[in-house]
């Protein structure tokens, strides 16, 4: 059953989603990858001030192209989650409540999920340029000097991803692969 998600989310709307549901998020998401990442986490770790708040927000995972003329962003695929997983589990326990990305997650990710009532999802790897037909409006809020990797606000209507990861550990891609196994 399809579902549409407001975003930011919180724990009521996450606790009803499952792996395996297909999710339409409106409202504002965020981007950021490594880069982003590494400076957010060293942040946080000093005790300085976020330039964004985690609380109930969900990251995306991705970079996106150049703007054509008349588009607000350029090709916005998803970029493969685990290279995020080592900053994860402290970004989750500050608030964050769901990630978009593509790929499996860490163990210590998943059990900060668990503990922190969060969701993963995926966004189609590959559809980049019809992902981005859904993002309204793209502004960077930080991190200028990083380019396609600075964060950005994003505000979405229907961008559509699929829970891999729900609040409660259950997996899709392992139980999807359990499923088809000969």
């Amino acid at each position: 059953m399809d579902k549409y998600v407001k975003v930011p989310m919180g724990g009521d709307v996450i606790k009803q989603l499952r792996a395996g549901d297909y999710v339409y998020l409106t409202g504002t998401i965020y981007t950021a990858r490594d880069a982003a990442h590494k400076r957010i986490f060293d942040t946080m770790k000093k005790g300085g001030e976020l330039p964004l708040d985690l609380d109930g927000t969900v990251i995306y995972y991705m970079g996106p192209s150049p703007a054509r003329e008349g588009r607000v962003i350029g090709s916005a695929g998803p970029t493969t989650a685990s290279r995020m997983d080592k900053y994860t589990p402290d970004f989750l326990d500050a608030g964050l409540k769901g990630m978009i990305g593509k790929g499996k997650r860490a163990e210590a990710v998943k059990e900060a999920m668990r503990r922190n009532g969060a969701v993963y999802f995926a966004a189609v790897g590959g559809a980049g340029a019809l992902l981005s037909h859904t993002i309204k409006k793209s502004k960077v809020i930080a991190y200028a000097d990083l380019g396609t990797e600075a964060i950005r606000e994003l505000q979405v209507e229907n961008f559509p991803v699929v829970v891999v990861i729900d609040s409660e550990g259950n997996d899709l891609y392992e139980t999807a692969a359990e499923r088809y196994k000969v």
